[in-house]
């Protein structure tokens, strides 16, 4: 592995750090904050503000996928070689961890605090916050996910939003957080589930598989759409197989 591609990896990882320690991070410390809780609105700018940061922080070097969706839906449309497909994961996976160690520790600064009361984590049925079925958790899950990538693709696309991207990006994440929170937590990100999950343990780890498979079912409807809809143009920023 080339230093060119460990500094890729490293941003990835950094990114999806700050993604869970601004997203969840918020939800964990400030939604319901007494009196003056943040809320939904709160918690779903908090996700799109940290990817437009960290897009804009770390783009240059990695793409700023920091979502293994996201990455397996820009191989799906031909905008990601294979062999970078599975160390991008890995390095989000461990920046998720990280981040989500991080508001563990800080959390338990505080009396009476419990992880296993959420900790944020995303869940159905009777661990969904609106109490909704595995289905339609499954549903949402992979149609906003889809079309959040779809988004990703057509503004980094030759032609789109150039370097301006990362403002579109993060806003429809904002949108996908405020629809999703009620539904599930809102995922649209595995990476994002797998760090929370693996601190509050327990239901959070058994229905952990649901937000991995469909965001990913969801980015890879989208990255097959997308080669219809936008055509062979290669997506700036996202050609890291060197």
């Amino acid at each position: 592995m080339g230093l060119g591609c460990c500094n890729k990896m490293v941003a990835e990882m950094l990114g999806t750090a700050w993604l869970v320690i601004g997203g969840v991070g918020s939800a964990v410390f400030a939604a319901a904050y007494p009196e003056l809780g943040i809320g939904f609105l709160g918690v779903s700018l908090a996700f799109g503000i940290t990817v437009i940061t960290g897009a804009f922080a770390f783009g240059g070097i990695s793409g700023g996928h920091f979502n293994p969706a996201v990455t397996i839906g820009l191989f799906a449309g031909g905008k990601f070689c294979a062999k970078s497909v599975i160390p991008y994961i890995l390095a989000q996976i461990v920046g998720a961890c990280i981040g989500a160690g991080a508001i563990y520790l800080i959390a338990t600064g505080k009396a009476g605090f419990d992880a296993h009361a959420g900790f944020a984590s995303n869940g159905y049925g009777e661990h969904s916050p609106g109490g909704y079925s595995m289905l339609s958790c499954f549903m949402a899950e992979a149609l906003l996910t889809g079309f959040f990538v779809l988004v990703i693709l057509a503004v980094t696309r030759e032609g789109g939003a150039g370097a301006m991207a990362p403002l579109p990006i993060g806003l429809c994440l904002a949108l996908t957080n405020l629809v999703a929170i009620p539904i599930t937590n809102a995922s649209i990100n595995p990476a994002r589930s797998t760090g929370p999950a693996l601190f509050q343990g327990d239901w959070a780890i058994d229905q952990l598989w649901l937000f991995w498979a469909a965001t990913i079912v969801g980015a890879i409807v989208a990255g097959l759409i997308s080669r219809c809809v936008f055509g062979p143009c290669c997506a700036k920023g996202t050609e890291n197989c060197h």
